[in-house]
């Protein structure tokens, strides 16, 4: 398999090494020229981005959110399956432009929600599927750290956001446990001023699913030097569990906004299932709706806090 990367930011070393793993033949593509990072896994630049398409099998668009519709079309365009970083598009109208013209194109486009990938998540969800701790009646989650330090990850018109960016990973979790959402209550202080975020900032997102439970999520982009932590507490009707990244030891590999792994590397295995999924044509652990869900979950929120109360979301999530 050849696997072209369009961006070298934090996230591309993690795919780099996964893809690497699986004895896939690896391209890169960045305004950077990422010279370091193409000697260090021994891999070739590509200057030009359709030619990169051109030249291989799977492409995987690692570059900033607001670039992500146009280089999943041209990919699409162009018979490629996509690996897209999460999140799918800086708007869920975005995301299910995507997700169609893949569908209507015959290739596989894999939203990269890594944290259904990471051990203590998995067994929770595993848990909750085998009814080990009964129907849910509430999720707690939570995920804050030092702040990044590019520009757009503070320019919410521009796809950027805590809860768009950051949040959107528990978001997804709460999808992926309880279900659909129907109700969107969200909170940031301090507020954007014209689209635009100052740090440290936190937001809380509350979500009430369509089963009948309900979600809180908190997260924070903190002062530099901050730890870190992700939390994720299930309550059932007939018992609890719970995880704390800092009850554990980073790996190798861990980057990034994503809590430590204590097993199989994540990457590694979320895109081991994507290149299986390719293979065999079987469903992977994330769907491309699944990646629409949690995009128009994120732009529920944001109306939240534009309304300054809560927002409905569709049955089918947008």
């Amino acid at each position: 398999m050849r696997v072209g990367l369009i961006g070298a930011g934090g996230i591309a070393a993690a795919h780099l090494d996964a893809w690497q793993a699986l004895g896939a033949e690896c391209l890169i593509a960045s305004r950077t020229r990422p010279v370091a990072l193409a000697e260090r896994f021994g891999v070739e630049i590509v200057d030009d981005v359709d030619a990169l398409i051109d030249r291989v099998d799977v492409v995987g668009i690692l570059a900033p959110t607001p670039t992500h519709p146009d280089l999943a079309l041209r990919a699409i365009a162009r018979g490629r399956h996509i690996v897209c970083e999460k999140p799918l598009a800086a708007s869920a109208a975005e995301a299910r432009r995507i997700a169609d013209a893949a569908e209507a194109a015959g290739v596989r486009l894999f939203p990269a929600h890594v944290v259904r990938y990471f051990d203590a998540y998995r067994r929770i969800k595993h848990d909750v599927d085998a009814r080990a701790i009964g129907p849910i009646r509430t999720l707690r989650l939570s995920r804050s750290g030092a702040a990044p330090t590019p520009a757009w990850f503070f320019d919410e018109r521009a796809g950027g956001g805590l809860i768009r960016d950051l949040l959107i990973h528990d978001i997804d979790q709460a999808l992926w446990l309880a279900g659909p959402v129907t109700t969107v209550s969200a909170t940031q202080d301090p507020p954007s001023a014209e689209g635009r975020l100052a740090a440290p900032v936190t937001a809380t997102v509350e979500l009430a699913h369509a089963g009948g439970a309900t979600t809180r999520v908190d997260g924070g982009w903190l002062r530099e030097g901050t730890p870190f932590r992700t939390t994720i507490e299930v309550v059932g009707t007939n018992g609890t569990r719970e995880h704390d990244s800092a009850a554990g030891s980073a790996r190798p590999g861990d980057v990034g906004d994503l809590p430590p792994s204590t097993g199989e590397q994540p990457y590694r295995a979320q895109l081991a299932d994507f290149a299986e999924a390719i293979r065999t044509g079987l469903p992977a652990r994330v769907s491309p709706a699944d990646g629409v869900a949690a995009v128009a979950v994120v732009d529920a929120a944001y109306a939240s806090i534009a309304a300054g109360e809560p927002v409905g979301v569709s049955a089918d999530g947008f």
